[in-house]
């Protein structure tokens, strides 16, 4: 996910999940198309998925797709960003 965000000038300032999604805190330049960034998180790493655990990753597959195609995006600008990353560090971690 890092690598991915750094390709689009983005950082990747926290990673967490639970069962069936994850949660990202990305700061990222307003030149950036958000479903560019969003497409290619998802595209990258689930090919990387399949490449590392290709026999259990069959059990998470939503028909061929390891995502659903949609996504949530919220802006956080004015947020205090420790609560923020407070939020996604509690956030149960993905089976």
């Amino acid at each position: 996910m890092r690598d991915v965000c750094t390709d689009f000038e983005a950082e990747l300032r926290e990673f967490n999940g639970e069962t069936g999604h994850v949660h990202l805190l990305v700061r990222y330049p307003p030149k950036v198309a958000l479903s560019s960034l969003v497409g290619s998180l998802k595209g990258v790493s689930a090919r990387r998925l399949r490449q590392e655990f290709p026999t259990h990753i069959h059990k998470y597959l939503r028909g061929k797709h390891f995502w659903s195609p949609s996504y949530f995006a919220a802006s956080c600008a004015g947020a205090p960003l420790e609560i923020i990353k407070e939020y996604i560090e509690n956030q149960k971690r993905p089976d």
